[in-house]
């Protein structure tokens, strides 16, 4: 979606886009699953887990940082990275208001 196009949609229908375009990969999604399951922050083990390279690994943390889903912190000379609770609250918040609406409609396909 280009730069110019953004402006015509409300910041709601930005703010989803850009969620779901952060969802929108698996690795990301086995990412989230892998912290949500160890219930505490990870650090180094993602490219054991995944079997993805480091940079792949990197990227998609990068991605998830920037919707803020994810937080990281600087131990040493590692990061390790765990959910930010008050942002996952607020984005599940979000989706289950934007999948809940509800709407009748006619049988019309």
């Amino acid at each position: 979606m280009g730069i110019s196009k953004t402006a015509i949609f409300n910041d709601e229908q930005n703010k989803l886009a850009i969620i779901f375009k952060a969802l929108g990969h698996p690795a990301r999604i086995a990412i989230l699953q892998h912290i949500l399951k160890a219930q505490t922050c990870i650090c180094n083990d993602l490219v054991e887990e995944l079997g993805l390279a480091q940079a792949t690994i990197s990227q998609h943390l990068k991605e998830l940082k920037n919707i803020g889903i994810i937080k990281g912190t600087i131990e040493g000379t590692r990061i390790c990275y765990c959910i930010d609770t008050i942002v996952w609250k607020e984005l599940r918040n979000e989706i289950n208001f934007f999948f809940s609406s509800e709407f009748t409609t006619q049988e019309c396909c």
